[in-house]
């Protein structure tokens, strides 16, 4: 193992501090995800996927401000972006702008049936001049500092117009002001079926040279974070799923990095005091009624770490009100015991569709 890897990269004028990142997730890096992130190794995190009307037009109140919320500690951080008509994204991201998100990401790689459908996310993979022309509205939208992102995958299929026009939109948006693009090795129509390819992203970053090039699939353990590293040469990894319910991914990557011994999974004691703090995070942003539902997804994917992972997530699932909260935790959490290694069960039905209220 290469244990001599870059410990960080730049994303413009923001340094990122090492090379993971947590990816934008729809419906789960919300600000409490994300400063969990950040206390367990990730340099950067994205949050969840906005839509562009959404974001220009969302009102002060409790709802918006969740959706848009920073933290002060999660600098840097960056917001991400989706849309299908070039006029949207200026004043959207000029209000990610305005709420303390440090880069401004677009979104061109989202595999959603009804997100493709209205022409957002991974479409735009097909539509070269206008999603050059959305890279161009966004880079003008805001000052000089503020990093442009953009997240893509590989191409809508396997088919060569896929390819070129990946190839067309990569260039373009470097030539664009782009800082750094993240790479997905599926193709939009694989959605999350199959390998990721990572040869593909050894293509990308021979390609790009010095330019900023963040790999993204198949990310589920510290040791695959790791491969990636150094099989590919790209500058960062973006953990999506892998990181939903298991932020220890970081520290265990970053151990893997320093030359440090594989580190065992979490014990069930460790697991319930970040099962606590994460409650906490969401109730504070959330309200205590939200956070109960909201909770319960990432509640589903923590049980996966316990030796009882299945009546943990079962019991998980009745999880209404902090009270209900508490009560599992004290039922499985009070014993401590060796944390359950989940990354033979990943879960391929997750996906980055952008959430009911935001559409």
């Amino acid at each position: 193992m290469i244990t001599m890897l870059p410990r960080g990269f730049s994303i413009g004028q923001v340094r990122i501090a090492s090379p993971l990142v947590q990816a934008a997730l729809s419906g789960y890096s919300d600000r409490a995800m994300r400063v969990l992130a950040r206390r367990h190794g990730a340099a950067y995190a994205v949050g969840e996927v906005l839509l562009d009307k959404f974001v220009a037009e969302a009102k002060q109140g409790r709802k918006a401000s969740a959706r848009l919320a920073v933290a002060d500690e999660e600098h840097p951080v960056g917001g991400q972006l989706m849309g299908a008509d070039p006029d949207g994204f200026a004043p959207a991201a000029r209000r990610l702008v305005a709420e303390g998100y440090d880069v401004i990401d677009i979104n061109f790689g989202c595999p959603v049936k009804k997100v493709l459908g209205r022409c957002r996310g991974g479409f735009l993979l097909s539509q070269p001049a206008t999603a050059l022309e959305i890279v161009g509205r966004v880079r003008d939208a805001v000052p000089p500092h503020v990093p442009v992102t953009l997240k893509m995958r590989r191409g809508i299929d396997h088919s060569r117009a896929s390819r070129d026009n990946f190839w067309t939109i990569f260039e373009g948006a470097f030539a664009r002001g782009a800082a750094a693009i993240t790479v997905h090795g599926r193709t939009v129509e694989q959605r999350y079926v199959g390998p990721s390819d990572w040869s593909f992203l050894s293509d990308v970053k021979r390609q790009a040279g010095q330019r900023t090039v963040i790999g993204s699939g198949d990310l589920f353990s510290a040791a695959a974070c790791v491969a990636m590293l150094e099989q590919t040469g790209v500058d960062g990894v973006s953990v999506a799923r892998g990181a939903i319910g298991n932020p220890w991914i970081f520290g265990q990557a970053l151990a893997l990095l320093a030359g440090e011994p594989p580190t065992a999974p979490p014990t069930v004691h460790e697991q319930r005091d970040v099962l606590r703090e994460h409650w906490s995070l969401a109730a504070e942003l959330h309200g205590e009624a939200v956070a109960g539902r909201s909770m319960r997804k990432f509640a589903i994917k923590y049980s996966r770490l316990h030796p009882d992972h299945l009546a943990v997530r079962d019991a998980f699932v009745a999880v209404r009100m902090a009270t209900d909260w508490a009560d599992v935790l004290d039922r499985f959490y009070a014993e401590d015991f060796p944390g359950r290694d989940p990354t033979h069960d990943v879960d391929e039905t997750a996906d980055c569709g952008v959430t009911p209220d935001a559409d």
